[in-house]
Formats: C-alpha cells, sequence, structure tokens
C-alpha cells in the first residue's frame, strides 16, 4: 500500500449496538435488483427479436446494455469510496427505474424506434454498473453493524444472488409467455424503484463509507481526501501486483464474454428455433439456478476443507461446455434441463472460492477501487459476447456457433489450470483478517 499505511482499519461501526438491519436491507436490496435484471434478460431479447427478427440486432442490444455497464463501473470505484456506496446505490437505482419505464411507455405511444431503444438500454447499463458496485461494497460494513463473520455474510449474498437468480428467470420467462416481453421490462422498473428505496430506508444514514485505513500521519492530513486519479491507481497499483488475481480475471473475462453470448442471444434464438420460446428461456435458466443455489450452500459448508483448485476447475468443467453441445445436438428438453441442472450444481462452487481467495488479498480501504477494476475486466468481453453470437449466427447458423463457443470455453477452464499462478489458490488459506472478498463476478446465468 502506501507508505505508512497499516493493514488496521476503521469501521462505520462505533458503538456495542448490534443491529441486523443493514445486512437485511443490502441483501434485500441485492435480491430485488438481481431479480428484476434477470427478468428483462429474457424479457428485452425476446422484444428484440419479436419485433425485429434479428440475432445481429438483438446483440446490439446487449452490447448497448453491457459496454456502459463495465465501462462506468471501472471508472466510478473511487467515486464510490469517496461519496459512499449508499449514496450512489439509490441514485443510480432511481434514474434505472425511470429508463427502464420509459421504454414500455414510449412503446405503447409509438415513440421507440430502434435508436430510442438504444440509449434507453444504454442509461440502464450505465447505472446498473455503479450500482451493483456500491450494493457489493456495502456487505462487509453490514456485517460489521451485525457483528457476523465477513465469509457468512458474503455466502448469504452469494446465496442470495442465485436465489434470485433462479426466480427472475421463471417469472420472467412465464410472464412474457403470458403477458408479452414489455411487462417484463415493466417489472425491472419496479423491482429498480424499489431497491432504491429499500436502500435509501432501510440503511442508516451514516452507513455507506468505506473504511479508511490508519496511517501514520497526523489527524489533519490523515482528513484530507485523496484525488480521485491517485485513489484509482493506488486500486490498480494493488491488483496488478497480484499476478493469482490477475490469472482469474483473464480466464473470467474470456468466460463471460462467451456466457453473455449464450444468455443473450444463443438461448433466445434455441428457443425460437426448437418450439420452446420464452418459457424454455425461463425454465433451463431456473433449473440451473436452483442447483446453484444448492451448490453454494454446500460450499459455504464444506469447501474449506476440500481443494480449491480441484473443486474451481471441475465446478467450471460441468458447468461450461456441456451446456452448448446439448443445445447443438438438439436433446429433448429433459435432457437439456438434466445438463443444466449439473452444470448449476458445478457453478454454484465458484463464486465462494474465489470470494475466499480474494478474502486473502484485499484490505478493506481499498474495496471500491479493487472490486470495480477487477470486476469490471472480468465482465469487459460481456458487451462483445451479444455481438460474436449474432454475428457467428448469421454467418455459420445456430449450431455451429454453440459447438465453437463451446469447445472454446472447455479450452479456456481446462488450458488456464495449468498455470503455475493457480498453486496459491491453496497457498494461502485462512490468511485474512479485516479485509473483504472482491470477487471477479461470474455470468454464469442461463
Amino acid at each position: 500500500m502506501t507508505g505508512g499505511t497499516t493493514t488496521v482499519t476503521r469501521t462505520a461501526v462505533d458503538g456495542p449496538g448490534r443491529s441486523f438491519r443493514p445486512l437485511a436491507g443490502v441483501l434485500t436490496a441485492t435480491a430485488v435488483s438481481v431479480t428484476g435484471t434477470r427478468v428483462s434478460a429474457i424479457a428485452l431479447p425476446w422484444f428484440v427479436l419479436a419485433t425485429t427478427g434479428s440475432a445481429t440486432m438483438t446483440g446490439l442490444v446487449a452490447f448497448a446494455e453491457m459496454a456502459p455497464y463495465v465501462a462506468v463501473k471501472a471508472l466510478t470505484g473511487p467515486l464510490v469510496d469517496r461519496l459512499g456506496p449508499r449514496v450512489v446505490s439509490w441514485t443510480t437505482d432511481a434514474v434505472s427505474a425511470v429508463a427502464a419505464g420509459l421504454i414500455p411507455l414510449l412503446h405503447a405511444r409509438g415513440l421507440m424506434p430502434f435508436w430510442v431503444l438504444l440509449v434507453m438500454v444504454a442509461v440502464i447499463g450505465a447505472m446498473r454498473g455503479p450500482g451493483d458496485l456500491a450494493k457489493s461494497v456495502m456487505v462487509p460494513e453490514a456485517a460489521d453493524h451485525a457483528r457476523v463473520p465477513m465469509e457468512r455474510a458474503t455466502g448469504l449474498s452469494g446465496v442470495t444472488e442465485r436465489l434470485a437468480s433462479t426466480i427472475g428467470p421463471a417469472v420472467g420467462g412465464g410472464l412474457v409467455a403470458l403477458v408479452g416481453p414489455l411487462a417484463g421490462v415493466a417489472v425491472n422498473a419496479g423491482t429498480f424503484a424499489l431497491g432504491s428505496l429499500i436502500i435509501a430506508v432501510a440503511l442508516p444514514r451514516g452507513m455507506g463509507r468505506s473504511a479508511v485505513p490508519v496511517t501514520d500521519a497526523g489527524p489533519a492530513e490523515q482528513e484530507q481526501p485523496a484525488g480521485y486519479w491517485r485513489m484509482f491507481r493506488e486500486g490498480f497499483t494493488f491488483l496488478r501486483s497480484e499476478p493469482l488475481l490477475l490469472t482469474v480475471i483473464v480466464m473470467i473475462g474470456i468466460t463471460n464474454l462467451i456466457d453473455a453470448g449464450f444468455v443473450s442471444v444463443l438461448v433466445p434464438v434455441w428457443a425460437r428455433e426448437s418450439g420452446n420460446g420464452p418459457a424454455g428461456i425461463g425454465l433451463t435458466a431456473a433449473v440451473m439456478g436452483g442447483t446453484a443455489v444448492l451448490g453454494s450452500l454446500i460450499a459455504a459448508a464444506v469447501a474449506s476443507r476440500l481443494p480449491r483448485r480441484t473443486v474451481f476447475f471441475a465446478g467450471f468443467l460441468l458447468c461450461g461446455a456441456p451446456r452448448f453441445l446439448v443445445l447443438a445436438l438438439g436433446a429433448p428438453m429433459w435432457v437439456v434441463l438434466t445438463v443444466f441442472a449439473i452444470g448449476g450444481f458445478g457453478s454454484g462452487f465458484l463464486n465462494p472460492i474465489l470470494g475466499a481467495v480474494l478474502f486473502e488479498r484485499v484490505p478493506r480501504h481499498l474495496l471500491g477501487r479493487v472490486h470495480a477494476l477487477s470486476g469490471s475486466l472480468s465482465w469487459a468481453g460481456i458487451p462483445l459476447g451479444g455481438l460474436a453470437a449474432g454475428a457467428s449466427i448469421a454467418l455459420v447458423g445456430l449450431i455451429p456457433s454453440l459447438i465453437a463457443a463451446g469447445a472454446v470455453y472447455f479450452a479456456t477452464t481446462t488450458l488456464a489450470g495449468l498455470r503455475p499462478e493457480w498453486r496459491e489458490m491453496d497457498r494461502l488459506r485462512g490468511g485474512a483478517s479485516g479485509e473483504a472478498a472482491v470477487a471477479p463476478e461470474t455470468a454464469h446465468t442461463a
């Protein structure tokens, strides 16, 4: 870290009181936000496919949302550390609610040309990036308020996201099939508004300031806030000094790119061509999400006693290439659901292991900056995933695209395990204290 900085941190909790309200508020807001986003992830691509019939335009909409998401999230880490994640979370969710609500309203009035849709989706993506970052940054402080171990808090956060990722697609698929895709977009607007209200009301006003490193400088000097670019450089310098974290980010960046194309284009096109429709999209995602919850719960209970590297790559082996191949082979729905269920179970072990590894490395006062950078870098390929999948289908068709994507996924997750950096996964187990998990996020939602 910077000169004169110790590993001691000041948290937002100063009194002896114990309160579960902040943790419950953060987890509830996260659940609401993820549920709405997963509903929209089915409704929006289906709306574009239904109105344009173009896989390429569907991929372009995915790009319009995720490119601002990644770019803005990467740059707002210092602002989250400076302004406080509570303020960032409720304000960005409020703006997202307005943008999402305008989509069905303008379409109903005949005022939704394609370029306006792209603008609305870009605004939602630009606000979601810092909003998601702010919610994750508040988990360690909420754990301090509740006086619960950090591992338990991050485990609850992971299970919450998995449950929401299971419920959201099921609701989205059914809603789109029964009412239409714009109903799903309207639900997403409502969840943004509700999430903003929960953060604003449930979290105490004094909460939402990141931990401040205790330095050898005097009180007057410590109160001087660092400049934006200095804060940004501190996070970048720390991340650059961690070879294992960089290796993890590169591998997850590639798999997230492929997963993005799979979720936003390949699966919707498969659902349309196979006759399964939006209900089929929701069902596969719900099954995979449900078994991912089970895997996450088991990982929270026993992963600390298992070899991390072996379990990590075994999880990727189960949740990776088989999903692509079973769709390419035109297997019956029960086979598809079985493969997705097994894949979901394997994916449930990934984020708990990543969180534990990074828990041992990232100091609390760098949480916003390092999380923003690691998360954005691991998501950097996601905006291109839909574009690549749409272009591939236009050039060679759905089945060759599925096979090629599955092959690249398998090669990435298998060959990466041969690099020496992965040995560090098990070498520093249990070496953290007063730090927080900052896992690069994976995109294992079907």
